[in-house]
């Protein structure tokens, strides 16, 4: 397996069909985001979208944004839009994307990266400490998480 970053890599077409073919609905708007050239401007310029591959096949993928869903200047860099392929759950895939987006925050000399979501339990096991409740962009309620790199 090998993770690509989608603006850097040649088969942005390939991969951005299998993301639009994904079940989640938050995939189905970071697909819109991607077609419509959105990206940037709803999360912030520099992001990057890291996709964990098997071949030609798309495994999991995650975000790295300056925002995200939960509006709070203070709080960034951000992970988000995680994601791994059913056949491949349970296999520590999405941990990959986000240690590889918690590299490159460090890299960029971030302190500390944020998780804004409604899972409870998932995010602790790659080292995400649990802050607080907030209502984000949409009206709902998100559990946010922080990662100290």
């Amino acid at each position: 397996m090998k993770i690509l970053e989608f603006f850097e890599s040649p088969g942005k077409s390939k991969w951005l069909r299998q993301i639009k073919a994904c079940e989640w609905g938050a995939a189905k708007l970071l697909a819109k985001l991607l077609t419509e050239d959105r990206f940037h401007a709803l999360l912030g310029e520099g992001g990057k979208l890291f996709l964990l591959t098997d071949g030609d096949m798309l495994v999991s993928f995650a975000t790295l944004t300056v925002q995200d869903c939960v509006a709070d200047e203070s709080l960034t860099p951000w992970i988000g839009f995680v994601h791994t392929a059913p056949k491949y759950r349970g296999q520590r895939c999405a941990g990959q994307v986000i240690d590889r987006a918690c590299q490159e925050a460090a890299d960029m000399g971030a302190k500390q990266v944020y998780i804004a979501t409604d899972h409870i339990g998932l995010y602790e096991k790659y080292g995400f400490t649990y802050l607080e409740n907030r209502i984000d962009v949409y009206g709902e309620d998100s559990r946010i998480y922080a990662k100290y790199l």
